[in-house]
């Protein structure tokens, strides 16, 4: 999976919008101004690319148990927020666009219901 992928897979899901709230590195996708998916851009172009997504507490537990590439939350609530590091070789790509989806599902679920309604 290269940056190009994932952005155009996130944009396609309803409601989604990008920002650079932090710094110009930071890429933030957010659905109804909440964000589901953190990413730098400077990891990318390094060859170190990483994604931060939001997660259920008790599944996220059980991944990072599971898979060595799945960290706690870099700067980012370790409850509730995973990092996916992309160039350790044990995460393939539909399982990571998976967990895209669990982070996007998990910040829709959070909205109020007329915001959710309009997706």
């Amino acid at each position: 999976m290269n940056i190009e992928q994932l952005y155009e897979y996130c944009l396609k899901k309803k409601g989604v919008t990008e920002t650079f709230p932090f710094d110009k590195d930071t890429l933030v996708l957010k659905v109804f101004g909440k964000m589901f998916l953190l990413t730098s851009l400077k990891g990318w172009e390094e060859g170190t690319p990483s994604i931060n997504l939001k997660c259920d507490p008790e599944k996220a537990e059980n991944l990072r148990a599971n898979y060595n590439s799945i960290i706690p939350g870099y700067h980012m609530s370790k409850k509730h927020w995973n990092t996916l590091k992309l160039n350790q070789g044990d995460l393939q790509i539909p399982f990571v666009l998976e967990l895209i989806d669990h982070s996007y599902d998990l910040v829709v679920q959070g909205l109020p219901k007329k915001l959710r309604d309009t997706l």
